[in-house]
């Protein structure tokens, strides 16, 4: 409007009726927008010198909150390991407030909690790496991986990924197939790209299926992997394959913000959910509560790719998938994806006496009566397909964390505990880095009073599933 007005040569008037409505250049509280803007106004070489400069401060401030919340040291658990070997993080990693045990944190109310101010930092929301930005992050051995098979770079000129890799899924991970359960990994210790995915994958996937593997590890534009001047990737980027988070048909961990929400800093951070088991699923996307495989596999490229926003994504090249024939490719293959074999589990999903140790099966009891997590998580596949609303901002005052606002998180879907060993870290932020801090956080959350021998029998059984 205002650009009109001086083209028109109505300068004066203008300015005058925007005296009078307040809204001066001076005018200090601009309104807030849920648009970005498409024209960039600094250059590329600017942007990145200027973000380049500012990396360091950012990442220590965010690397001094996870030494806050966090025991990031590498301590694996005895004995147990993920489906190819990796050793599994043990222990709970989130800090308690001084002078405070978890028995004690137990027995307290959720009011008590938020009053003396002891809800434990690990168990707030997490924050992006650098929530103001937000945007795709990739581990550093994936970027590794995929620049050495296909040379394209997923670096981000302005920032790194976050948790240690100790905390991370294995990589690669295995791909079991519900078709062909005979053939255990089919990945063969590969991570799956356009450059191995025909070889690894002809004669065992049908024409469909493997156009729609094809079709998953074809890298297409995102808001920051692409070929425009708004980019956080040094040279014009082919952008981001669906594999390059869910690799494998798993997860690697890396992060992104939900699109859904504005503004930005309440938006949730995104740990990358595994595709495995997919075909017993009927909600898709941790809040969107999207119907059908098919219709997460659209909403990806449309909209999620670019933060939600559908000017952006036809500026920087969204991929307009053709529903009838590549969307159902693409789901078809995603269906196919199995969870881990569990040995130890019955056809009901449930634990063979004759295999499961006696803990493990304690903790069955446990998960099944006094932990009420078969409430949400049923057997055989561990989710009751709903969303639940867990309320944990009972436990702390709204606050500020590097950007991100510490509130409410609404209903969230139950994801499947099947193969849960094989996912960290865990809920739908990343927040809880091992499976015994799930067990204290849901401990806390449900007011559950477990003892320290209950909490270790849940976790034995958690491993097993």
């Amino acid at each position: 409007m205002r650009n009109l007005a001086l083209r028109s040569g109505r300068t004066l008037a203008f300015a005058a009726v925007l005296t009078v409505s307040g809204l001066t250049a001076a005018h200090s509280q601009e309104k807030a927008t849920s648009y970005s803007s498409a024209k960039q106004t600094e250059s590329v070489a600017s942007v990145i010198s200027r973000m380049k400069a500012e990396k360091p401060a950012i990442e220590q401030k965010h690397k001094a909150l996870l030494d806050e919340r966090y025991d990031l040291n590498d301590k694996p658990l005895a004995g147990a390991t993920m489906s190819r070997g990796k050793a599994i993080q043990g222990g709970p990693r989130a800090k308690l407030p001084e002078g405070v045990t978890w028995s004690e944190l137990g027995a307290m109310s959720p009011e008590k909690i938020r009053e003396k101010g002891l809800w434990p930092k690990g168990y707030l929301p997490l924050p992006h790496p650098n929530h103001p930005e937000g945007g795709m992050v990739f581990p550093q051995h994936h970027i590794d991986e995929i620049n050495k098979q296909e040379a394209r770079d997923l670096t981000r000129y302005d920032l790194d990924f976050d948790l240690p890799t100790h905390f991370l899924p294995e990589y690669p991970p295995a791909i079991y197939l519900t078709t062909r359960p005979d053939l255990g990994d089919v990945s063969k210790g590969q991570v799956v790209t356009m450059m191995n995915y025909f070889e690894l994958f002809d004669g065992i996937l049908n024409p469909k299926q493997l156009e729609g593997l094809r079709l998953l590890v074809s890298p297409t534009p995102q808001q920051q992997f692409n070929a425009t001047d708004d980019r956080r990737s040094e040279k014009p980027s082919r952008g981001v394959t669906c594999f390059d988070c869910h690799v494998n048909g798993h997860t690697n961990a890396a992060t992104h913000l939900v699109g859904d929400i504005r503004p930005q800093e309440f938006r949730h951070r995104i740990d990358t959910p595994s595709l495995r088991g997919v075909n017993i699923q009927r909600l898709f996307g941790s809040q969107r509560a999207l119907k059908t495989v098919e219709d997460f596999t659209e909403f990806e490229q449309r909209a999620a790719y670019f933060d939600g926003d559908p000017v952006m994504a036809t500026k920087k090249g969204v991929n307009i998938l053709e529903r009838g024939s590549q969307v159902h490719f693409m789901a078809e293959f995603e269906s196919l994806l199995d969870f881990p074999p569990a040995p130890k589990l019955d056809i009901y999903g449930h634990l063979d006496p004759k295999k499961a140790t006696k803990q493990e099966l304690r903790g069955e009891k446990i998960f099944n009566g006094k932990a009420k997590c078969a409430e949400c998580h049923p057997a055989p596949f561990y989710t009751d397909n709903l969303m639940h609303d867990l309320k944990v901002e009972r436990f702390f005052e709204p606050h500020m964390i590097n950007g991100r606002m510490a509130t409410a998180d609404g209903p969230i879907k139950t994801f499947p505990l099947r193969g849960l060993k094989d996912s960290p870290p865990y809920l739908h932020d990343g927040r809880l880095l091992t499976l015994a801090d799930v067990v204290e956080f849901f401990n806390l959350v449900q007011g559950l009073k477990l003892s320290e021998q209950e909490k270790e029998d849940l976790e034995a059984f958690l491993l097993a599933l």
